[in-house]
């Protein structure tokens, strides 16, 4: 009877890893820049989880945002890094999905207007009027900072759909992408995650006498960890709180650096409720 009670004690203590025994846990990320830079990014982040979790741990890339939605919906991942709009849109279709991380910087997100050097437009604390009729391009259609939150100013300055502003609307799918297109001249103006934007033009990417900021947004909630409802159920109790302090205590300055970002903290669903209202207020998302 003795021996029975210490291994039930046992197997309580260790329900975590016990019940992740032959589980992969697995986590994507929307692909918002190359995919080079995303496998260096993440394959550090998948080390350091499948250590501090104990438990097999694999990053999974996808082609599009669409897809880190579909995946997380699916039960095809667990745990994805979105933009505050995915990030929504995938708690939205699983119940008790919770954002339990973002980057520090995450609380004050900006997105940059940029236009090539052609057009004459300069930097300005004033919205840009001047962006009309020109060729502008978003980053991806379910993009944050690419898309959603500089449509809303957009709408909101000159009260009609971006079709009707712009000489030609594109969609770059990713900000490296975006910044390219408009350094080149592809396009005349584009809006762009303003990290990605830092990033590349420490890292001499960017022409400045081609392609500068114009104009940013006021600041909006963004990128974040979102984890499922039920992983509780499926790599045992206390999981999900595990995964939250380990992504919290993040301080390898190589992964911070990767992202980048100064540090990881505590995030919630109703921190990100601006961004819904904003994705409904200009027909992204449906009203409940």
């Amino acid at each position: 009877m003795r021996l029975l009670t210490v291994l039930t004690a046992l197997l309580v203590s260790t329900s975590i890893s016990l019940s992740a025994i032959a589980e992969t846990f697995t986590f994507t990320a929307i692909p918002d820049q190359d995919e080079s830079r995303l496998q260096e990014r993440f394959g550090q982040v998948a080390a350091y989880l499948q250590k501090e979790l104990g438990v097999d741990v694999k990053y999974v890339p996808v082609k599009s945002y669409a897809a880190a939605v579909t995946a997380f919906r699916n039960n095809q991942v667990q745990l994805a890094w979105f933009g505050g709009l995915s990030g929504v849109q995938a708690r939205e279709l699983v119940p008790g999905s919770e954002a339990i991380a973002q980057g520090y910087e995450d609380q004050f997100f900006v997105t940059y207007i940029i236009a090539n050097h052609t057009t004459g437009l300069s930097k300005s604390e004033d919205f840009p009027k001047a962006i009309a009729d020109k060729r502008f391009t978003f980053g991806a259609k379910g993009s944050t900072s690419g898309r959603l939150m500089p449509e809303f100013y957009i709408r909101e300055y000159f009260k009609k759909s971006p079709e009707k502003i712009f000489k030609r609307v594109g969609f770059s799918d990713d900000h490296s992408r975006t910044i390219a297109l408009v350094q080149s001249g592809a396009y005349e103006v584009g809006a762009v995650n303003y990290k990605v934007w830092e990033d590349e033009l420490a890292a001499g990417i960017i022409d400045p006498s081609r392609v500068s900021v114009i104009w940013q947004t006021p600041s909006y909630p963004d990128y974040q960890w979102s984890i499922r409802g039920d992983i509780d159920k499926r790599f045992g109790a206390g999981f999900k709180a595990k995964v939250a302090e380990t992504l919290l205590a993040i301080s390898a300055p190589e992964i911070l650096a990767a992202f980048p970002r100064q540090s990881f903290v505590k995030a919630s669903n109703s921190d990100y409720q601006p961004i819904k209202d904003t994705a409904i207020a200009i027909g992204l998302m449906d009203a409940e």
